[in-house]
């Protein structure tokens, strides 16, 4: 058969999220991949109306951010506890100390065809859909990592 040079292009729907010591198959949406930013250093010319940029500064990563059902999973206790040891009340939990490595694993047609591994990730928020009578949809959490560093294999 003739090839006409024609790929067809990842889908979005099909990923998992692997974190160390955590299972998380119920993560429904996942943004903030990035394979980092760098800031251009710029020096400026006396005299002149240009600006040279001349190099490239520190990479920068940003923060991922994760959303995933609520529903009773060996999950939901897992992310529940890496937080409540990161952030105790009484002072005392770990902080930014305590941090994972993970994955997203992106599939097509249940087949890895790429990666985006972090590094040194902390949980720097977790927020709970809203509650109401009046709705029909299912509760869901927002988990905000902070990260090292990314790179996609």
């Amino acid at each position: 058969m003739a090839d006409f040079g024609f790929n067809e292009a990842y889908r979005v729907h099909e990923f998992v999220v692997q974190i160390d010591g955590i299972d998380s198959p119920g993560i429904t949406k996942v943004s903030g991949l990035t394979e980092g930013e760098v800031d251009a250093i710029d020096q400026p010319d006396g005299g002149a109306n240009i600006t040279h940029k001349i190099s490239s500064g520190i990479v920068k990563y940003g923060d991922i951010t994760l959303e995933r059902n609520m529903d009773g999973s060996k999950a939901d206790a897992d992310f529940r506890t890496w937080f409540q040891t990161m952030f105790k009340i009484d002072g005392t939990g770990l902080g930014s100390k305590l941090r994972r490595h993970g994955s997203i694993v992106k599939q097509q047609f249940g087949v890895e065809v790429m990666r985006f591994a972090f590094e040194g990730a902390w949980i720097k928020s977790s927020k709970f859909s809203d509650f109401d009578a009046g709705a029909s949809g299912l509760l869901k959490q927002t988990i905000v990592l902070a990260i090292e560093r990314m790179y996609r294999d």
